[in-house]
């Protein structure tokens, strides 16, 4: 992500948390008349930390992703389901947490009030704000493919990312506009370009563009815009190269720290989901014959094979004719399967591969081993997410659907490629915090 859509994301952030706050002065200017330091000493935590609740959940709910910030029934509908999971959320940690003594509660519905309709306001006015007026990247994009129509259509489709196709070469080296390129870039105000790699590496294409850098112009690869635009890596426009320069980078502390910090997370969370893991257990066993945990191979870091543990939620018989992707409506499935595989509570026994080893909390899934040599000759590069140890939750995990077919595995390979370029503890813990949506959704 580039530091535009950081510097919009973080002045999003700010002003709902200034909006919480107003609301709060609002509602105990209504309530009280004055502001002593009794009333504020006596409101301030307790709502502080249930504005920090509301954007965890917010963030969370996708309303800090560019992708969604544009007015639309969409929006609205996603924006008023995620507030209202926060305002219930502030509703029990009011009236249900020990500690927690305001009174009366009437203080809590006017901030919730107040803030849900100033809220309104400031999002929708910000989401017209990202989308009118002149995009700050004006681009030039060279070349066409499927990776180019799909990048222009959806910079098209969303303005508030901050890009807007001025010029489109689309016939590549062989545009006759190719040598006016400097008149072109002057014409249309363009500060970036976005080049093709292959295009780059002709000698006369490089002498053009290396002579047009004086007007202050970007240069990307293709891949680079495209990774920009929609957070994963376009395996159809990368060499062998290019891992070289992005996958073989140590990230020394990064490997120190995860595996102490997975441990001890499995093992907490284990505890915490002690008794939910045994009330899924006892179900399983009373509505079907069989072990209510079922293991299966896959394969691991380094295309190494280990034994992955899950409930069950299939008929025992479900692979009898060999194995298979599940369907979306399955008839395989057990009842209230398909709540455990969508929620994936039926991952919990793998804090064990965790604790042993196996996984990670956070990489890519790890795949069956009877399907990994059709997918090493679909998809290329693909033997390259297992440079690092698979996870039970991951970057395609929160930002695709459910993988049933080889064209959802290229998908979820093209986030893969980018979580392993740009893992860091930091993109862990929001993956993690992300994850605890797909608990009550599914993902994109």
């Amino acid at each position: 992500m580039d530091l535009l859509a950081k510097i919009k994301q973080v002045a999003l952030i700010i002003g709902d948390l200034i909006i919480a706050y107003i609301a709060l002065v609002i509602t105990l200017y209504i309530r009280y008349g004055e502001f002593s330091n009794e009333v504020i000493q006596w409101h301030w935590w307790p709502f502080t930390i249930t504005f920090l609740i509301w954007l965890i959940v917010f963030y969370i709910g996708n309303l800090y992703d560019l992708s969604y910030l544009k007015n639309s029934i969409e929006f609205l509908k996603q924006w008023g389901s995620v507030l209202g999971v926060a305002f219930l959320l502030s509703i029990m940690i009011f009236y249900f947490i020990p500690g927690v003594i305001i009174a009366p509660k009437t203080n809590l519905f006017l901030v919730i009030t107040i803030f849900g309709l100033l809220n309104y306001f400031w999002r929708t006015g910000y989401n017209n704000l990202l989308s009118t007026g002149s995009p700050y990247n004006k681009v030039l994009l060279i070349g066409y493919n499927q990776t180019t129509q799909e990048l222009a259509d959806y910079i098209s489709q969303n303005p508030q990312l901050g890009y807007d196709i001025k010029f489109w070469m689309k016939e590549g080296l062989r545009d006759k506009e190719f040598d006016h390129l400097a008149q072109i870039i002057i014409a249309n105000k363009i500060n970036v370009l976005a080049v093709p790699a292959h295009i780059k590496k002709d000698s006369k294409a490089g002498r053009l563009i290396y002579k047009n850098l004086t007007l202050g112009i970007e240069v990307f690869d293709l891949a680079e815009l495209y990774e920009r635009v929609f957070q994963k890596i376009p395996l159809a426009e990368l060499e062998e190269v290019w891992f070289l320069e992005n996958l073989t980078k140590k990230h020394r502390l990064y490997e120190f720290l995860k595996r102490p910090v997975e441990v001890l997370s499995a093992i907490i969370i284990g505890l915490i989901t002690l008794p939910l893991s045994c009330l899924i257990y006892l179900f399983i066993k009373v509505i079907s014959p069989g072990p209510a945990i079922f293991s299966q191979r896959r394969a691991g870091k380094g295309s190494s094979e280990f034994t992955i543990y899950k409930f069950r939620t299939m008929r025992l018989d479900a692979e009898k004719n060999g194995p298979q992707w599940a369907d979306k409506n399955d008839r395989r499935v057990l009842p209230l399967g398909n709540l455990l595989r969508k929620s994936h509570l039926d991952e919990l026994p793998q804090i064990i591969n965790i604790i042993r080893g196996d996984l990670s909390l956070v990489g890519p899934r790890p795949e069956r081993p009877e399907f990994i040599e059709k997918l090493r000759i679909e998809i290329p590069y693909y033997d390259l997410r297992h440079i690092i140890r698979p996870g039970i939750t991951g970057w395609a995990q929160i930002n695709y659907r459910y993988g049933a077919s080889v064209e959802d595995a290229y998908e979820k390979s093209q986030y893969d490629i980018f979580y392993i370029k740009s893992r860091s503890l930091v993109l862990d813990i929001l993956i993690v915090i992300k994850t605890l949506r797909l608990l009550f959704t599914s993902a994109k």
